[in-house]
Order: C-alpha cells, then structure tokens, then sequence
C-alpha cells in the first residue's frame, strides 16, 4: 500500500477513494471499504481511502475527552491488510477546516488524482455544514471529480460506528466491541516498573505504559490474551484501575498477571487482547482477602480463555 502525506503527488494513474477517520476500521467501515475495492477494480482504477492523522475533535476541543481506538499506524496496517492501494494520511488543522467541499475535491482531484469519491451514507466534509450530497455532485462536477453515495451497512450488529464502540469499551463491554470491530479489541505498551506489589503477594505483574490518546476500558479485571515480545501468546488476567487496596488516591494502572510465564519484560512491549470482563474494581479489606480474591480471578480467567 502507498502512504501518501499533505505534500506528496500522486501519479500513477486515476484514484477512487472515500473519506473518513476510519477509527476501528469497524463491520461498517469494512463494508465501505469492500466496496469501494470492488468498485475501483471495476473501473480499472486504484482503490485509495483519505483519512487524518489527527482527529477533528481533537483539534476543536483538546481538553475533550475523546479516545481513539487505534492509532494510526494501527489503521493503517488494517487498510494494507484489506487490500487498500493508496492512503492519503492529512493533517487536519484549523486553517483546513476553513476549506469547502469545491475547494477540497480540487485538492483531492489536481494533487493526487482523485476521479471518483465514494461518500458513506450520512458522511458530510467542508467548511458549509448545510451542503447536501446534491451540493457535494454538483461541486464536484466543476472539478472533475464525480461523487457517489455509499449504501449504509445493514448487516448484523448495525448500527455500529466508532463512538458507540468507544462507549461500549468504556462500559467495559469488550465482548461487544469485538463483534462490531470483527476482532478482539487490543491495547499494546510498554512494560515499565512497578512497585511490585503483586509480586509479594503471588500474582506478579507486568505494567503498562499505554499511548495516551487511546481509550481504556472500564476500571475492573478482564480475562486476556497477551502476545509476548517472540510471537508468543499466554492467557493473563488484566487489572486496570488505581489499586484501592495497596493505595490511596493512586492514578489509574493497567497491569497484567500472565499465565504460567517467569522472565523479565522490562522495556518489552506487549500486546494485549482483551476476551472478557470479569468484574469492578472492588476494595479489600485486607492483603490476604485481596490474594483469594484474585486466585478465585485467575480461576475463571483461565476456564474463560480455555472456551476461546
């Protein structure tokens, strides 16, 4: 697949492409982006998706809370795998959101090629939010760009978009978010030091060092699968919350015991697909109530993981 930035040209033939965040690349992305391939193979021209780097919330409101679900080296490996020709990765910034529909299909048609623009079905862009997808084919056509509308996914688990699956992980439901992401959803970091606490008590872990833009599920403990630094996988049980129990007031920690595994990860990064929701976090009473509590964790874990 090519990568392609605001300033790269593209010309090596005419491009059919869409537009979006892509967040997920979730049963109604793919279902857009099946398409869109067929359709450019059809044609007998490229297949190319335009998203951007940065999130158009995220621009308008920094302090917001919005979460990504991937990021976007994570996209991108997902439209490579779908068989996508070109992506076209832009910077969304203030000054481009002042640009309108003409102006922007003109960008798209003149420096990458772009002939046709498959739009989703309720997908808007330019600066006039009142344009409709009548406005979009009559502004396209001054450009040389023709604009079609994508038909909306209507298949199982629809309706499904990247806010609800955003939701839905901070509710901890991650057995949902992998129906609609047609995967389990992950989370990779970097392992740092801890104060090792689990270690004293049986249950070492490995702490996490996440991107920070990135969703975290809700706080309690899930069956997981971990994918070490050689390829390998091990089921574990993962804690995210602030240690009610070792600590008071502490910040939020995501941590993971991984099964029948003893080695030093420290540096490693990891990945972690989540299966299950166990349980909330809870306060003990005690260091020891905490030690059964989490033996009775590891228990149901592994028979969770053993039914995967």
């Amino acid at each position: 697949m090519i990568i392609l930035s605001d300033k790269d040209k593209f010309d090596c033939g005419a491009l059919m492409a869409t537009i979006g965040m892509f967040d997920g690349v979730h049963l109604g992305h793919r279902f857009l982006i099946s398409n869109l391939i067929a359709r450019s193979h059809e044609s007998g021209m490229k297949s190319a998706v335009i998203t951007f780097r940065n999130h158009p919330q995220r621009v308008f409101n920094p302090d917001g809370t919005l979460r990504m679900i991937m990021t976007l080296d994570e996209r991108l490996s997902t439209l490579k795998q779908l068989g996508v020709d070109v992506a076209i990765v832009l910077d969304f910034t203030k000054d481009f959101a002042k640009i309108d529909s003409t102006g922007f299909m003109k960008i798209l048609h003149t420096q990458y090629g772009v002939k046709t623009l498959i739009m989703g079905f309720n997908h808007r862009f330019g600066c006039n939010k009142d344009e409709d997808f009548d406005d979009y084919q009559r502004n396209a056509a001054l450009v040389g760009v023709e604009v079609e509308r994508a038909e909306e996914y209507q298949g199982e688990y629809s309706p499904v978009s990247s806010s609800l699956i955003r939701k839905v992980l901070e509710e901890g439901r991650v057995d949902l978010a992998e129906k609609y992401l047609t995967r389990r959803f992950y989370l990779e970091g970097v392992v740092v030091p801890g104060k090792q606490n689990g270690r004293k008590i049986g249950f070492p872990t490995a702490n996490l060092d996440v991107v920070e833009e990135l969703v975290i599920p809700h706080r309690g403990v899930y069956a997981v699968i971990v994918t070490l630094p050689d390829g390998t996988q091990r089921g574990g049980m993962a804690n995210i919350g602030v240690r009610p129990t070792v600590e008071k007031g502490g910040k939020r920690t995501f941590e993971v015991n991984i099964f029948d595994f003893e080695g030093d990860l420290y540096g490693s990064t990891l990945r972690v697909d989540f299966v299950k929701f166990m349980r909330s976090e809870m306060k003990m009473p005690s260091f020891e109530a905490l030690k059964e509590r989490l033996v009775l964790d590891a228990q149901s874990c592994k028979k969770v993981i053993e039914m995967k």
